[in-house]
């Protein structure tokens, strides 16, 4: 990971999604002391917009009673353009987006140091120039209906899928009690905050790791997100036997399993001596299973606060797991690229 980059930066659209991945990637900022930047791109600078708080919307019909729902025009009644509707050009509507989120998150932040940025570039070229500058990429999603994973959007996905640094992609709706162990010991109104969500250790980070790839990248980030929030590092390596062949043995036959089970049990333990050396403090948990990664990483997600996946650069795309966990997963999913 490179060092001499200090930011996180997120996307901002003034979305509720948008807002929650802000709210999100500025804690993700303070844990790691790094400047938030807000970037707002997309947008055609002479578009023009109805202004906010016009009042704008059907137009009453004469004769219905004041503040009832309007009825709908007769069917080729003629409707007159307003002269009072005002139209905010595009770009101070955008202005306007950046400097609400910059002020709500200084609020909540006050030590924080953001930066917003505003660009008529398309997004997904100006997240992906913004990513060569940036530590992490936070993105927001849509949840799903009466459901808590994600809808991603082509955007985020090819951000995640291309991207020179680690992506975040956050669920709407994520809360900063979310992330952290629940805790109903203590009732709300006794005034004891020591056990408040804001107090309460922080949920594990649970890391899929491939052990044909054991990357450093991938392997440093989970170790570095565990660490700066003090919490447990769960690592769930999933395999799977190859496809017989007919004449082959040997490594394929299911009579191996024991002993690959084994063997990959213990090059687990040797990949990850050197980082539990280098993070003494933070208690690692190991999973070797047997089955599709996508299903146990999903299982593994809903007791987490940060899912890590990896891509590499030298791969088409997310690949099968990491896309399919974007979509599902129960909490945000970092995809960190390595090579």
């Amino acid at each position: 990971m490179r060092k001499d980059i200090r930011t996180v930066t997120v996307g901002v659209d003034g979305s509720r999604a948008g807002l929650d991945a802000a709210d999100w990637a500025a804690r993700e900022a303070e844990r790691r002391r790094l400047t938030l930047r807000l970037l707002h791109a997309g947008g055609e600078p002479t578009a023009s917009v109805p202004a906010p708080g016009s009042g704008l919307g059907p137009t009453p019909v004469p004769g219905a009673a004041p503040g009832s729902v309007p009825r709908t025009r007769a069917r080729g009644a003629r409707i007159r353009p307003s002269p009072e509707r005002p139209a905010v050009p595009a770009r101070e509507l955008q202005r306007g987006i950046l400097d609400r989120a910059a002020v709500r998150l200084s609020y909540a932040h006050p030590t924080l140091q953001i930066a917003a940025r505003r660009t008529d570039t398309p997004a997904l070229p100006a997240l992906l120039e913004a990513a060569t500058e940036s530590e992490t990429v936070v993105l927001g999603s849509r949840g799903f209906s009466g459901y808590t994973g994600f809808l991603v959007g082509s955007v985020a996905l090819a951000v995640a899928a291309d991207a020179a640094c680690p992506v975040v992609l956050v669920r709407a709706g994520e809360l900063p009690p979310d992330e952290r162990v629940p805790d109903e010991r203590v009732p709300a109104d006794t005034g004891d905050d020591t056990t408040s969500p804001a107090r309460t250790p922080y949920l594990p980070v649970v890391l899929g790791l491939d052990l044909e790839e054991p990357a450093d990248e991938l392997i440093g980030y989970a170790f570095d997100a565990a660490g700066v929030r003090a919490a447990p590092l769960h690592v769930v390596h999933a395999w799977t036997l190859p496809p017989l062949r007919e004449g082959a043995g040997g490594a394929g036959t299911p009579g191996d399993t024991a002993a690959q089970q084994d063997a990959r049990e213990r090059f687990l333990a040797a990949v990850l001596g050197p980082w539990r050396h280098k993070f003494p403090q933070t208690e690692v948990s190991e999973e070797v299973v047997y089955g599709h990664a996508g299903h146990h990483l999903l299982k593994a997600s809903t007791r987490a606060g940060l899912l890590v996946v990896g891509r590499s650069v030298a791969g088409a795309g997310l690949g099968r797991a990491a896309h399919s966990l974007v979509h599902r997963s129960t909490c945000p999913v970092a995809v960190v690229p390595h090579d």
